[in-house]
C-alpha cells in the first residue's frame, strides 16, 4: 500500500478528536480530502477504521487495534 504519515497521522487526529471536520482543522486539511484519505486506506486495508453516522464517528474494532500499533510507532 501507499499509506503515508499523514494519512496514519490522520487516523490518529480523527480518532483522538471523534470529527472528521475537528481533525480536518487541526491538520489544515479540508474535511473532504480527509474523508476520501481515510476511505482510500480502508479500501487498500479491506477494513473499516470508522464507523460514522451523521453525528459521530467512532472506531471500530479493526480502527481501535489498527490506532494500538500505529500510535507508538509514530510517537
Amino acid at each position: 500500500t501507499d499509506t503515508s504519515l499523514l494519512d496514519l497521522d490522520a487516523v490518529l487526529t480523527i480518532a483522538r478528536r471523534r470529527s472528521f471536520r475537528a481533525a480536518a482543522l487541526e491538520l489544515g486539511r479540508s474535511a473532504t480530502a480527509l474523508s476520501s484519505a481515510i476511505a482510500k486506506l480502508e479500501a487498500s486495508l479491506g477494513v473499516r477504521l470508522f464507523n460514522r453516522t451523521t453525528r459521530s464517528v467512532s472506531l471500530s474494532d479493526a480502527g481501535q487495534a489498527f490506532v494500538e500499533q500505529a500510535g507508538p510507532a509514530l510517537e
